[in-house]
Parts: C-alpha cells; structure tokens; sequence
C-alpha cells in the first residue's frame, strides 16, 4: 500500500511540474519551479529528468527548462493534433497570397517548422520541408516566437534574414500556453508581399478559433 501511495504520489507531482512548466510564458529555473510548487530541489531534479526524457519537459541552451513537443502527441487520441488543425487554416492562406504558408513552434531555442503548405497555382515560389529549424528570434518566424514566449502578439516582417532573397511576413500566436506558435507566409521579396499582414492576421484569428472550437 505505502509503495502504491508513493507512486501515486510521484505521479501527481510529476504531472503539476508538467502543468507548472506548460504555464509560463517563459522557460523556468529547476529553482522557480521548487519554490513554485512547495517542493523540495532534489525531487523536482529527478521528476524533471523523467519529463525530460519522454519529451514532455526540454532544456534551454541555458538549462531553463520549457514544455516539449512530446505534449502534442497526449492529445492524439482525444483531439486532432495542432498540425491537423492548421491545414485547412494554412491551405486556404497559401492559396490567397498565392505563397508558402506555415506554422512553427519554439523547441527550445529554435523554431520549428511543424506545417508547411505551398500554393498550388503559382509557377515559381519559395519552399521548405517541415521539421526545418532555424535560431529563435532571427527570421520573421524567429521574431514571432520569440513574441510568443513572452505572451505577446503581433506581426513581424523580415528581408533576407534566413533565406537570401526571401520575405517573411508572421504572425506570433500567443494563445497556446507553454507552446509559442507562429503562422505566416514566406515569399520572394520583389513580389508583392506588402498586402500580406492583414491574411496573416486573419489566419492567426481563424486559427485560433480552430483551436477553441469555434
């Protein structure tokens, strides 16, 4: 019985380090994340070395620790997955700007590209694979997540910062606690791009409604 309550136990705490993390807006110190739970340093060492490796905690450049993307795969069974999600979302804006649309993710101190749609009727335009990373706060898409870590909104732009050439127009999608989002669109930067923030911001707003089930 006492073995069965000490698991329980481990258990529960484990699940409110999960939740504490995935709460802030920034990464968190093992220290922040003792004294905000009421727990002992060492406890909080082994429970976060567990998250770590099953991806549901990752650790900073800096060891500060955020939430990681193996949540994503806790809500598969219950939930169409966020990438699921924006399809239709960026499908429909890749098709309007006649560009590539996309959605990222800040995984630790990178992007990450996890939906990337082309459009289909454009005869020459910029592309990348999802899964492509990039250093967080350079790009347009870096700007955004970097925005969204802090909680803040607002669209970026940027002129050759990751691809010589290309243009960025992003959106940072703050509404997904523990998990900076980004929406946007990439082009050539001698097309015109200029009329592209009001779609993306449309697209963030419909996004974000996707996700609330609206």
């Amino acid at each position: 019985m006492t073995r069965t309550a000490d698991t329980a136990q481990t258990l529960s705490r484990g699940l409110d380090v999960l939740k504490f993390v995935a709460a802030s807006a920034t990464p968190l110190t093992m220290t922040e994340i003792a004294t905000g739970l009421g727990l002992n340093r060492t406890v909080v060492y082994r429970l976060v070395g567990t998250l770590v490796e099953h991806g549901l905690v990752r650790r900073t450049a800096d060891g500060r620790l955020s939430v990681g993307l193996g949540v994503l795969s806790l809500t598969e069974n219950f939930y169409p997955s966020l990438r699921e999600s924006a399809l239709p979302v960026l499908e429909r804006l890749a098709e309007d700007v006649q560009a590539t649309a996309h959605l990222a993710v800040a995984d630790g101190d990178e992007s990450l590209a996890i939906c990337v749609v082309e459009p289909t009727s454009t005869t020459f335009h910029l592309a990348y694979r999802p899964g492509a990373r990039h250093p967080l706060g350079k790009g347009a898409v870096g700007k955004a997540l970097a925005a969204a870590a802090k909680g803040e909104d607002g669209v970026f732009v940027t002129h050759g910062e990751l691809t010589a050439g290309a243009t960025g127009v992003v959106a940072a999608v703050p509404d997904l606690p523990g998990l900076p989002a980004a929406i946007g669109v990439v082009t050539l930067t001698e097309l015109g791009w200029q009329h592209f923030e009001p779609r993306v911001v449309a697209a963030k707003r419909e996004l974000a409604d996707v996700l609330k089930g609206e």
